[in-house]
């Protein structure tokens, strides 16, 4: 049976040689880079969004600084971010984790804000019954409640900034990305396409984990619930 021919059959020889893989900047190397790229982006964009949607939540204020925020952060295309922050001097990984937090902002910030403004309004009068404090309140009470927003917010912005992270290599940056740069470059297509055929699958694998966690996240009774 002959070897498959063309882009395809360039793909599949390319991601069937072992040593693409476990060399030294192989596909094991730049996935690497590739996650943590998206752990610190997730964790910057999580820091500032989820305490500030669930104080607007809590406080029943600023619904139109969420629309503002949301709406703002999505008009600006990542690309363009990360090609701003490079005529300033900032390149690479370092551009794409800002650029990639900024775009993770919207989802988390809505996700936090909606969940805890939606929180049942019997719990929460039962803990003002009980005296306890609006910090309390939203610690024991709205945020818990929350969870289930909050977690399907966050395996929404993971997989988005995975599938974002790729245009690291156009300014300078690792990742699977480099793969496709690197790939068009030479004019090796089944390097294009081995290269988006690892995000896509990454996108697809760490989305089926994040489904588990979200639900072992959630509490037993919002499960039942939403059974």
């Amino acid at each position: 049976m002959s070897a498959p021919t063309g882009v395809v059959g360039e793909a599949l020889v390319w991601l069937n040689d072992p040593l693409t893989w476990t060399e030294p900047g192989g596909i094991l190397d730049l996935a690497g880079e590739h996650l943590l790229m998206t752990v610190v982006a997730v964790a910057i964009a999580a820091a500032f969004s989820i305490p500030l949607g669930a104080w607007l939540g809590h406080s029943g204020r600023g619904a139109g600084l969420v629309v503002w925020l949301t709406n703002a952060s999505r008009a600006l295309p990542t690309l363009g971010i990360i090609l701003l922050l490079a005529s300033t001097g900032l390149f690479g990984n370092t551009a794409t984790v800002i650029a990639a937090a900024f775009f993770a902002v919207p989802v988390l910030l809505v996700n936090t804000y909606e969940g805890v403004r939606g929180a049942d309004p019997d719990a929460r009068d039962a803990a003002r019954g009980m005296g306890m404090s609006g910090g309390r309140i939203l610690t024991q009470v709205e945020l818990p409640l929350a969870t289930t927003l909050v977690a399907a917010g966050l395996r929404t912005t993971i997989v988005q900034v995975v599938a974002t992270i790729p245009l690291a290599a156009l300014a300078g940056g690792g990742g699977l990305g480099k793969i496709i740069s690197f790939g068009m470059g030479t004019q090796r297509y089944g390097e294009v396409l081995a290269g988006g055929v690892l995000v896509a699958v990454l996108c697809l694998l760490i989305d089926g984990v994040l489904a588990v966690g979200q639900r072992l996240a959630t509490p037993a009774p919002l499960r039942a619930g939403a059974a």
